[in-house]
């Protein structure tokens, strides 16, 4: 199903602020790229969600949710069965929520407010029981933590073929020297490039750049010391050391 014809199906003739929707897409699913007049909150119960735009990606887990502000081209990617819940919002109420695309942790109250507004009519009773729970969802949504899934691509050329060269071959032990050899450039002039195209640091960004090339492992229940090894790192326990520094849980956590 094409999420862009879905959305402009159900919004269009509804003069409602939120609307909530439940659709499931299979494995592999590609939705080209498309935008919204609305503000989005994706919620996967299943499977892993990557949003690509032309500024980064942003990869959602299980159980997370991701947030897309109103005209933002993106293109959506479906890497494992996804059952999902979409919030679509007049922008002129989600006032406050970021401009940028953004991973964010959904708590079990949240997942609860998604299904039950995702069971309601697109022309919900505005002063009965399905106003107020949208109106609660509204004041959920300024509480939902960010999560750091996200993987800036800079726009310099040489830097962003390099950059898309790792994310085909990601590994833990590429060094900045190494990068520096490549683009023949002086550490110093590397480093500089890297954080004001990225606004990260190298080494955050390549971890970051793991995770996300584990996130779809995971789900699919491949073993952490599989994953670990093939990423470069020397053993499971540093593997998942960082994951969890960077995402506050275990990658144990993240299989099904």
């Amino acid at each position: 199903m094409n999420l862009a014809n879905h959305s402009h199906q159900h919004f269009q003739s509804v003069a409602r602020p939120v609307i909530a929707l439940g659709v499931d897409y299979p494995d592999g699913e590609v939705i080209p790229p498309h935008h919204h007049e609305h503000d989005q909150l994706l919620y996967g119960l299943t499977g892993v969600v990557m949003a690509t735009t032309p500024q980064g990606a942003w990869m959602m887990p299980p159980q997370r949710g991701m947030w897309i502000p109103a005209g933002i081209v993106h293109e959506v990617r479906t890497l494992g069965d996804v059952k999902m819940r979409s919030l679509y919002l007049d922008p002129a109420i989600s006032q406050g929520m970021p401009t940028t695309c953004q991973v964010v942790g959904i708590s079990n109250f949240m997942r609860n407010l998604l299904e039950e507004a995702s069971a309601l009519p697109p022309e919900y009773d505005e002063d009965g029981r399905g106003g107020a729970l949208m109106n609660l969802i509204r004041f959920e949504l300024e509480r939902l933590p960010p999560i750091p899934l996200s993987l800036p691509l800079p726009t310099h050329k040489r830097l962003a073929k390099q950059c898309h060269s790792f994310l085909r071959e990601p590994g833990a032990n590429i060094t900045i020297d190494h990068w520096c050899d490549e683009l023949a450039m002086s550490r110093r002039t590397f480093t500089r490039l890297f954080r004001r195209e990225t606004g990260l640091s190298f080494v955050a960004w390549r971890q970051q750049a793991c995770i996300m090339a584990a996130l779809p492992r995971l789900a699919q229940g491949e073993a952490v010391t599989t994953i670990a090894l093939d990423l470069g790192y020397d053993n499971p326990a540093a593997f998942s050391a960082m994951f969890k520094r960077m995402l506050g849980s275990t990658p144990s956590l993240y299989r099904p």
